[in-house]
């Protein structure tokens, strides 16, 4: 099952799946066949199949059909049928997808298909897809490939960065850049987002009656400016109950059009089990959406500094948005901040993630320079190996300096990588983290 909001690509993909890897694709939408439903009631799967089979006047063959099931969220009774596929026919592929259907498994009144079913998580397309789809694979691949010891030659490095900036302004959503790589024209692009936009807000009426469409729409179009930034509701609007803006944003948040970067602790692993659910911040779901949002086209953005539009929060959008989907497509997407609210001592790190059994801190500048304090503040309290600075520069392995309470000075190691490479946090941290063990350094 795959999950992941409307027009991030799901239906396209098992599409394509079908045509590299079966023989023939039985497509069921659920929206628009809403009788088929009633096949799946069926006590055994092979009637269900023969159903199937005379609906569609064509033979469902184990190992060469692909029964694709989209949009089951407007079919909740297949959800719980899933399982008989897997026990009475475990020989048929069986995929299914749904825009909203974290609605059905939030509320369902029937038992899941608990070792049933896998679940795949799906968001925007990244920036080295982007990359692919341009035509500029060469870069791609060198940025899959990098390692810290390589030095990037600055023409690369521009080019990188040019790259990134389309991107940001393009985003992730399939639509938008295909018709930016197969125009150039960010008018052409621009409008795919619109529309993708409006599809978001026409659907606000199929998320139920326990929230009021006004809310959500306050809520959604207020996001883009509140992004790296603690949600307070009064900054959405001051006339909206504080609890009817938090059962929108949790709709919002089912629907995957935005999500909370919960505020940890970071005191051990795993992260999760340390937040504080009353303190978060919110981030978009892709930052092409974001510009739109806030009414910025390609003309806007030409005569300013983009890095640097909305305080920044562009690019601390852009690495959140990877971030969060940075694990295996099988694992729940989540992640974390820190910050401690003190008089005239406050701190914020914008991201905290796990890199095997360590927790690395990681701040988002929009230039290539940006004070560090914050992350000072982390590193004296927790036991980190290492932090991680994203900003425009070149990549770099430096000994940062912070002074304790106390006036001694204090180091630890800083990774500096420059936004582009966000992919490879993961990768690059884990590796810097092997290498400073292995000579026995760490934060002094």
């Amino acid at each position: 099952m795959i999950r992941g909001a409307r027009q991030v690509g799901k239906t396209f993909l098992v599409r394509q799946c079908a045509r590299s890897a079966f023989d023939d694709l039985i497509e069921v939408d659920f929206e628009n066949e809403r009788d088929v439903a009633g096949y799946f009631e069926k006590a055994e799967i092979s009637a269900t199949v023969k159903l199937l089979e005379a609906h569609y006047g064509r033979s469902i063959r184990p190992g060469a059909t692909l029964l694709f099931l989209d949009e089951i969220q407007a079919a909740p009774g297949v959800l719980a049928r899933l399982r008989y596929f897997h026990e009475q026919l475990p020989s048929l592929h069986v995929v299914a997808t749904g825009s909203l259907l974290e609605f059905v498994l939030e509320e369902h009144d029937f038992s899941m298909p608990v070792g049933r079913i896998e679940y795949m998580h799906l968001g925007p397309m990244k920036f080295t897809e982007f990359l692919n789809a341009a035509g500029d694979r060469g870069l791609a691949s060198l940025m899959k490939d990098y390692i810290l010891d390589e030095e990037l030659p600055p023409g690369i490095h521009r080019r990188l960065v040019d790259r990134l900036k389309e991107f940001i302004v393009v985003g992730g959503m399939p639509e938008s850049m295909c018709r930016y790589v197969d125009t150039g024209d960010h008018l052409a692009s621009d409008r795919a987002r619109q529309s993708i936009l409006q599809t978001f807000t026409d659907d606000f009426a199929k998320y139920g009656e326990k929230v009021n469409r006004r809310h959500l729409l306050a809520a959604f179009q207020s996001l883009p400016r509140l992004i790296g930034q603690k949600l307070k509701y009064v900054n959405i609007s001051r006339e909206i109950r504080a609890a009817d803006l938090d059962r929108a944003l949790h709709m919002l948040e089912l629907a995957r059009l935005c999500y909370r970067v919960r505020h940890t602790a970071a005191r051990g692993l795993p992260l999760g089990a340390d937040v504080n659910p009353r303190v978060f911040k919110p981030i978009s779901l892709d930052t092409g959406l974001v510009l739109s949002t806030l009414g910025l086209d390609a003309a806007d953005l030409e005569t300013a500094d983009l890095m640097l539009t909305n305080a920044g929060a562009v690019c601390e959008q852009f690495v959140g948005q990877h971030l969060f989907y940075r694990q295996s497509m099988y694992t729940q997407p989540e992640l974390h901040y820190w910050v401690r609210e003190q008089p005239s001592s406050s701190a914020e790190v914008d991201y905290v993630i796990s890199v095997g059994s360590h927790i690395v801190p990681i701040e988002v500048k929009a230039g290539k320079t940006g004070t560090l304090r914050s992350l000072h503040q982390f590193m004296i309290n927790h036991e980190s190996p290492l932090a991680v600075r994203f900003n425009l520069d070149l990549p770099s392995l430096t000994e940062a300096e912070g002074m304790l309470p106390t006036g001694e000075k204090y180091s630890y190691p800083l990774l500096s990588l420059p936004l582009y490479l966000v992919e490879q946090t993961q990768s690059l941290a884990a590796s810097v983290i092997a290498q400073l063990s292995e000579i026995g350094s760490g934060p002094d």
